[in-house]
């Protein structure tokens, strides 16, 4: 599992150290600060490949308070290895060659490594199936990762060939409905694991064509309302939802293939990253995500004892929430990524139960002072200086303030307790 990250002079921050927990680790903050950033990073160090453009560090580095430039960028890791210990590495950036030089080989980590990006892409690392080319020529080379832009999730890898390193959603869930083997009967079930509700389960439907134009049989869902849903045409939250389950079914079973063909063993860990978890996901939704991806992985992978590692960044204080029964600060984390006096800042969340998502919202996680409106704020903020006031407000400055408040709060808001108390001790009727 990934231990930690150590990044200097590269990334939003002159410094950057963060530590992994063997379950889950959660990274907030606003956009912009490098929750992302971080994943893409974990991704390198753990695979050799990139999932997107490279880490480049800024043309002039960094620069201390005193003004002077700071040294070489690097970053430095560490996993645990499957035959125990912790690996331990420093990469320099080449600044004249503009790249970070790697020693030849494969990556030492034996598990698989799955990464989902919020615009719908994905990257997976498979131990059987992925490596660098080797020195001996007579070796065959894999592709070092598969990388799926958003729409090779559905088409295929790559796309418009005569060779197919995957096959896409369309054509390999038609394929596995029609033979209702294992691969089928996995996914009916991610499905229904990753449902947003026991109500509403995600249920395959008929397969269908939906034009002259494709004479592919559609894979389909099967609503709540009773109506067959092509996926081309399903919602964004269902079609994030549905090409995870694909891919997670996906990457498990051509593992245990290639193993089964090479005669080796399947992985016996996973590091599943995914960025911002909740996108496009109903606050329902949002509720079940968590603890679903890790049930699921468990379910995938039951019959081979695989430790599952989650990296997720989130925005969303449901998630959050969701994750309180069930966290354990030994095998779980928060980390806050903060701007502080211009600069960024990366620090543990202080784990505590804060409980429901008002307090969330106004914890050190997201920073609100109020869990509203902007408008609501400001309006309960001028009415808490009104009755903190040293000198007595008059009548007019509570009526419009009053006034204020009427527009933007609920009828059975609590404040109103407290705020119409005093009004009508100022209006002589308390």
């Amino acid at each position: 599992m990934l231990s930690y990250l150590k990044l200097t002079n590269v990334g939003p921050s002159p410094e950057m150290e963060i530590h992994f927990k063997p379950r889950m680790s959660f990274l907030t903050g606003d956009n912009g600060l490098g929750k992302t950033f971080l994943l893409d990073i974990a991704w390198w160090v753990l695979t050799r490949t990139w999932a997107r453009a490279p880490a480049t560090p800024p043309l002039k580095g960094w620069k201390t308070p005193e003004g002077t430039a700071t040294g070489t960028s690097s970053i430095g890791y560490g996993y645990e290895k499957a035959s125990g210990g912790l690996f331990k590495n420093e990469v320099i950036f080449n600044r004249v060659e503009q790249y970070w030089p790697l020693k030849p080989g494969r990556p030492a980590i034996a598990g698989m490594v799955i990464y989902a990006q919020v615009d719908g892409g994905f990257s997976a690392w498979d131990p059987a199936r992925n490596y660098w080319k080797e020195k001996d020529p007579e070796k065959p080379d894999r592709p070092p990762a598969f990388r799926f832009k958003p729409e090779e999730v559905w088409d295929g890898l790559p796309r418009d060939s005569p060779e197919k390193l995957c096959n896409g959603l369309i054509l390999d869930w038609a394929s596995w409905q029609r033979e209702s083997g294992d691969a089928y009967t996995q996914l009916t079930r991610v499905l229904r694991a990753l449902s947003p509700s026991s109500k509403e389960l995600l249920r395959p439907g008929k397969l269908m064509r939906i034009g002259l134009g494709d004479t592919r049989d559609q894979p389909t869902l099967l609503l709540p309302y009773k109506q067959e849903v092509p996926l081309a045409v399903a919602s964004a939250g269902m079609r994030r939802i549905v090409a995870l389950a694909y891919l997670l079914v996906w990457t498990w079973q051509e593992h245990l293939r290639a193993c089964e063909i090479r005669g080796t063993k399947p992985a016996k860990e996973i590091v599943f990253l995914i960025d911002e978890i909740e996108a496009h996901l109903h606050p329902q939704w949002q509720r079940r995500i968590v603890k679903a991806l890790l049930d699921v992985m468990r379910a995938l992978t039951e019959t081979h004892a695989v430790s599952v590692q989650l990296i997720a960044t989130t925005h969303s204080p449901l998630v959050l929430a969701s994750i309180e029964p069930d966290f354990d600060d030994r095998k779980d984390a928060v980390w806050e990524l903060d701007l502080v006096n211009d600069r960024v800042e990366l620090r543990q969340f202080p784990w505590r139960r804060v409980g429901d998502v008002n307090n969330w919202l106004t914890s050190t996680v997201f920073d609100l002072s109020e869990p509203r409106g902007i408008e609501a704020e400001e309006a309960l903020r001028e009415a808490q200086e009104l009755l903190r006031r040293t000198s007595k407000p008059t009548l007019k400055e509570f009526e419009k303030v009053d006034q204020k408040l009427r527009k933007v709060l609920g009828d059975i808001d609590p404040f109103w307790i407290r705020w119409s108390h005093n009004l009508d001790q100022m209006r002589g009727e308390g």
